[in-house]
């Protein structure tokens, strides 16, 4: 089938018009007409070649939500008209130790992602969610409840369960004092989230603008990280830090802030590091671990979970025509904190 859609032909073309096609409807297949899809910075990265693997045309786009219009043969956990996301992941082996553990996104045999993966059926390369519809493997859709605003959810399905998932597998609880290092698409999800599971939350930032910001947010306390008496006074107070910082940085000021036991999860800088010394690890039995986005089970909790306590992501909507401006100004950092594209302007 014939879809409409919006790609990037080469690393310096701007994302355009293209016509893409899609796999017919398979048996265990959710045909989902999109309404709303999240602006994911991986996007930008993969559009213009900046992790040197895209191939091309390359349709972006894996913060996905829709209305469900076809559903396959056996399809039996969705039906025509319900809100549904789909987020980073589109297949998997589902046979593998990690899928059985609900990995889906570790799995052994590979993971297929809802962009430039290899579509399992047709062949060629998977086209992400900047269309007017996607074909889903119905394991891998969500469930959205109508209490939330759709525009809204739709970043949870990368920024949100990214900083979900470290939460949930480090047994995060009420009462913990928490730490989210950077506030951005990431990091404010990472103080929603922590604020509803009842922690402590001290958002730590270079700016103190941001500061103030991440109150409005919920976090408790601020605490600037270029404030050398300030980190000193927070030394060792820390049950876990969420380190959202995408690009290379010191650990070191980090790890002096950890409780006995604390581990620091780095879920945003997908390169080397600042070298780490060993010493502050071995003082205090501490971790420093590394966390991607979360399985499909794991997801749909999260989806529930914001359900009922009422949490969405901060965003902008945009046309589809205005992503190439909203792509440099990610790229700024001018954006609080997620643009979703309104798919209705395709």
């Amino acid at each position: 089938m014939q879809v409409a859609a919006y790609a990037a032909k080469s690393p310096e073309s701007p994302v355009e018009p293209l016509e893409i096609t899609r796999r017919d409807l398979q048996p265990n297949d959710v045909l989902i007409d999109i309404t709303w899809c999240g602006v994911c910075h991986s996007d930008i990265h993969t559009a213009r070649n900046e992790w040197g693997r895209t191939k091309y045309p390359i349709v972006p786009g894996h913060e996905i939500i829709g209305k469900v219009s076809a559903v396959g043969a056996d399809v039996t956990k969705h039906k025509v008209g319900d809100t549904v996301g789909v987020g980073c992941l589109v297949d998997a082996c589902l046979s593998c130790g990690a899928c059985h553990d609900g990995d889906e996104q570790y799995c052994e045999k590979g993971s297929v992602g809802t962009y430039g993966g290899t579509e399992p059926v047709i062949g060629g390369v998977t086209q992400g969610g900047y269309s007017k519809q996607i074909l889903v493997r119905d394991e891998f859709v969500l469930k959205v409840s109508d209490k939330l605003n759709p525009a809204e959810v739709a970043p949870l399905l990368c920024a949100g369960i990214t900083s979900w998932s470290p939460l949930k597998h480090w047994n995060v609880k009420k009462g913990d004092k928490v730490g989210v290092i950077g506030l951005g698409g990431l990091g404010h999800m990472g103080v929603k989230f922590a604020v509803a599971m009842g922690c402590e939350v001290v958002m730590i930032t270079t700016s103190e603008e941001k500061g103030a910001d991440a109150k409005r947010l919920g976090a408790h306390d601020v605490l600037v990280s270029t404030d050398r008496e300030a980190m000193k006074a927070q030394r060792g107070s820390f049950d876990f830090l969420l380190n959202t910082v995408p690009v290379k940085h010191d650990l070191n000021p980090y790890l002096m802030l950890l409780a006995r036991n604390g581990t620091m999860v780095i879920v945003g800088a997908i390169e080397p590091l600042e070298p780490m010394h060993g010493g502050l690890l071995l003082s205090g039995r501490k971790r420093v671990a590394g966390s991607g986005i979360g399985g499909i089970a794991e997801t749909q909790e999260m989806l529930d979970f914001c359900a009922e306590h009422g949490v969405t992501s901060d965003v902008e909507v945009i046309a589809m025509k205005d992503i190439n401006a909203a792509y440099d100004r990610v790229v700024k950092g001018d954006v609080k904190y997620r643009f979703v594209i309104d798919m209705a302007t395709l």
